[in-house]
């Protein structure tokens, strides 16, 4: 029933945008009316590559580059969110958006009713394959034949692999995963752990997911290259030109190359991430350098000065400089958003004690958040997924435990299983979540080894740390 109802909704937002798009249309509404609204509305799709929400913060290549253009002509970009490329091509011509930020192929079917500028792009699909010592790497693909290669149900890979093994006369084992349960990220994820030996991926999918698994090769491409860019319709000619002239000018400056290498060259911490040994001098009892500022923080807010050291060895390594690559920092790696909520200035994120003064207030706020979970071990496990992954995504993920059944006040194989299904478009698009898609790997790994890290400072220390006076 409450598909029917969005459906229903869906076609009533569709009626009354065209209506909008006539009076539009009729207007001459381009990018002077756009100014004066101080507004760009956005079309893009919730993935990884695209547009997601992460510490509470909105991310994702296109969503960078489109906030660029905004940035230069002071514009607000409102994110409208399609289900799939299809959809935001329909919403574009029903003129419920300016523009769609997200890479659609040039097509000579939508050449009448687009314009194709901005944010420009070759792709084309690529062979997913572990690059281990052990492993020998296909550099052709006719060495494909009598390989098995796994890839989504339904999916453009398979298509290609499809075509592709007619091409080579048969002899690729083709085996195909469900994609309501597994999304390509899986199947990355399982090359890289062993689990299957080939998976098909677009290229730029491929760059981002080698920044999480260093250990796979992604060079041997097996489909022509394919045009696609960002586009308007064509009653937004000015539009058009104004994305053009900002990716001419863009396209060889700082701001494109830091925004690609964010997410396509620097390594993210994979689901396996382990930071150096630590060692704990066991006659002094001491775990880091900033131990004084941990204990001190540690009693001002009621929390065990050892679980926010093992935070920090998670976080940054006790690096007070460690910055990731979303623009977390310092030893407690904070978002320059959320350590202004709690105190720290921007100026002020690198400094030793006031990030660990901003940490541990943060942490206090996420564990009051989650006050009426009664068990401590419960409330802390979620205060921390929180901390590390956002609490927009938990409380999702508490909705969609309450809705299926299971307990929202544990963390284990209740909340946790369901921020690690919100990965998959059926949950993270059903209608009691608010933030969509969500990588959980890094957030899932993170509860279990802070949690995992405090009991072994417990076993090895006591609370005999210096104090720092104030």
């Amino acid at each position: 029933m409450g598909h029917l109802i969005r459906v229903f909704a869906a076609i009533l937002l569709l009626l009354a945008s065209c209506t909008n798009a006539k009076k539009e249309a009729s207007s001459g509404y381009d990018f002077s009316e756009i100014m004066e609204k101080d507004t760009l509305r956005i079309l893009t799709l919730n993935t990884s590559t695209s547009y997601f929400i992460y510490r509470d913060q909105p991310m994702g290549y296109h969503y960078d580059m489109v906030k660029d253009f905004c940035r230069q002509h002071n514009l607000v970009p409102e994110i409208i969110i399609a289900q799939n490329a299809a959809a935001m091509v329909d919403l574009l011509q029903a003129e419920k958006a300016d523009m769609i930020a997200y890479p659609i192929p040039l097509q000579n079917r939508l050449k009448d009713s687009l314009i194709y500028c901005g944010l420009q792009q070759i792709t084309h699909q690529v062979l997913v394959q572990r690059a281990e010592a052990t492993d020998t790497l296909l550099s052709d693909v006719t060495q494909l034949i009598g390989k098995q290669v796994t890839v989504l149900n339904g999916s453009q890979y398979e298509q290609r692999m499809q075509n592709l093994n007619e091409e080579l006369g048969g002899g690729i084992d083709i085996r195909t995963a469900d994609k309501d349960t597994i999304i390509l990220e899986d199947l990355i994820r399982m090359v890289s752990e062993g689990e299957i030996r080939y998976t098909v991926a677009n290229n730029y999918l491929a760059k981002l997911n080698q920044t999480y698994y260093r250990n796979i090769d992604i060079n041997l491409q097996v489909s022509f290259d394919q045009r696609s860019s960002w586009v308007v319709t064509k009653n937004r000619p000015v539009l058009a030109d104004s994305l053009n002239r900002w990716f001419e000018q863009r396209n060889t400056q700082p701001t494109y190359s830091q925004i690609t290498k964010r997410y396509f060259e620097e390594t993210k911490r994979s689901a396996f991430y382990s930071p150096p040994t630590t060692m704990i001098n066991l006659q002094t009892g001491q775990i880091s350098p900033f131990d004084t500022y941990f204990k001190h923080y540690g009693d001002l807010f009621g929390i065990d000065w050892r679980l926010l050291t093992s935070m920090a060895y998670y976080e940054s390594s006790f690096d007070p400089l460690a910055e990731a690559w979303t623009g977390a920092g310092g030893l407690m790696g904070l978002m320059p958003s959320t350590a202004e909520t709690v105190g720290v200035s921007i100026s002020h994120l690198f400094d030793p004690e006031q990030n660990i003064r901003g940490g541990t207030r943060y942490l206090k706020r996420l564990l009051d958040t989650f006050s009426s979970v009664k068990d401590p071990s419960e409330r802390l496990k979620l205060a921390l997924a929180a901390y590390n992954g956002g609490i927009g995504h938990v409380s999702d993920a508490r909705a969609l435990a309450q809705k299926y059944q299971a307990d929202k006040n544990v963390w284990s194989g209740n909340v946790e299983r369901y921020l690690q299904l919100k990965r998959l478009q059926l949950y993270y698009e059903d209608p009691v979540c608010q933030f969509g898609y969500f990588r959980s790997d890094e957030t899932v790994n993170y509860v279990k080894n802070v949690m995992a890290q405090w009991q072994s400072y417990k076993e090895k220390t006591d609370d005999s740390a210096p104090r720092i006076k104030k």
